[in-house]
């Protein structure tokens, strides 16, 4: 699969991501959140996460939203476009807040785990195919999407359906199914995702999620209940991920990493596939790009990474299977001056 779209348009870009992100407060120490004294300010949300890493790789990429007229909204759009995103197109809303929302350290998937988000009624809930710039939407290669958004509110459905209709100049679809259980109160959740995941050109979704969702087990289900996708990529965790595509199927185990928190690494994992797909990469080299991203954010304790060097990541995905297989990655690892000897476990 390659990438194209309206490259005619004069502001055209690698990725434009739509959707939701917040303020974020991460704890200064490990505990409940009622035991934790301070937190530090960091920015969160699953479509900003991606374009702020694939603009540290050095893609043009635009990120559209929707923020309140509020100190919280300033700090989002001033993060993200430190990063090289376009924020040209984030709306501003002197009527409803910017989400914020708190977490403890450590695993999303942790028994002990705990976020409390503070989103209702905010200003990106309000996003509709009427007050969004459609035309910045669609001026990219790629258009990325979650499921996230889709939960936040009818109009926000309404704006990623149409955003996704067929039609001339609609960009390659990537959707991260992203499933939140606590945003669908109505129970919609199953169904309206497998719609957007059947509209969309490129998939991603966690193993364990579409056994969740669907009752799906194991990759080879999956890619039987969505055919339609060009591309599926079935995200394993630490068994690596499987992508179908070009009529058949590849798995590529991930490198073992020193996991430093874990929060942030599907988005992360999106992005250097993404990257990698607009380079028009072979698709198991996506797959590690994918991999690798990822790992750069699973070694640092916030949802946003910088990414490898170009030059060192390429050394990497293209290592024989052999040598893959014996990766180890800990923080600091995608320091320019390192190389591949130098990540690397006997």
């Amino acid at each position: 699969m390659t990438a194209t779209g309206p490259c005619n348009a004069p502001d055209v870009v690698d990725v434009v991501a739509l959707g939701e992100s917040m303020v974020a407060f991460l704890p200064s120490r490990p505990g409940r959140l009622a035991d934790v004294p301070s937190f530090d300010r960091a920015i969160g949300g699953a479509e900003s996460n991606v374009v702020c890493a694939l603009a540290a790789a050095g893609h043009p990429a635009r990120w559209v939203s929707r923020v309140g007229a509020d100190g919280f909204g300033d700090h989002l759009v001033e993060t993200v476009g430190s990063y090289g995103v376009d924020v040209t197109s984030v709306r501003r809303d002197a009527g409803r807040p910017t989400g914020v929302y708190f977490r403890t350290a450590g695993d999303r998937a942790a028994d002990d785990h705990e976020v409390a988000y503070y989103r209702a009624g905010s200003a990106a809930s309000a996003m509709s195919a009427g007050n969004t710039d459609l035309a910045a939407v669609r001026a990219g290669r790629v258009l990325h999407l979650t499921g996230i958004t889709a939960a936040l509110s009818d109009d926000c459905l309404g704006l990623l359906r149409e955003a996704m209709a067929p039609g001339p100049g609609r960009p390659l679809i990537s959707f991260d199914v992203n499933h939140r259980p606590g945003l669908w109160q109505d129970g919609a959740g199953p169904r309206v995702l497998r719609e957007l995941a059947r509209g969309a050109d490129l998939v991603f979704v966690g193993e364990d999620e579409a056994e969740q969702v669907w009752d799906l087990r194991g990759a080879d289900a999956v890619r039987a209940a969505f055919p339609d996708p060009e591309v599926l990529v079935v995200k394993q965790g630490a068994r690596g991920a499987t992508v179908f595509a070009e009529g058949s199927a590849h798995h590529v185990p991930a490198p073992r990493v020193d996991v430093v928190a874990a929060v942030g690494a599907g988005d992360a994992f999106a992005a250097g596939f993404l990257s990698a797909t607009l380079r028009g990469l072979p698709v198991r080299e996506r797959l590690r790009h994918g991999h690798l991203v990822a790992a750069a954010t699973l070694t640092v304790p916030g949802d946003l990474a910088v990414p490898p060097p170009r030059d060192l990541a390429d050394r990497l995905a293209a290592l024989d299977e052999e040598t893959w297989g014996t990766l180890r990655l800990g923080p600091g690892w995608t320091e320019a001056a390192q190389a591949p000897e130098e990540v690397r476990t006997p």
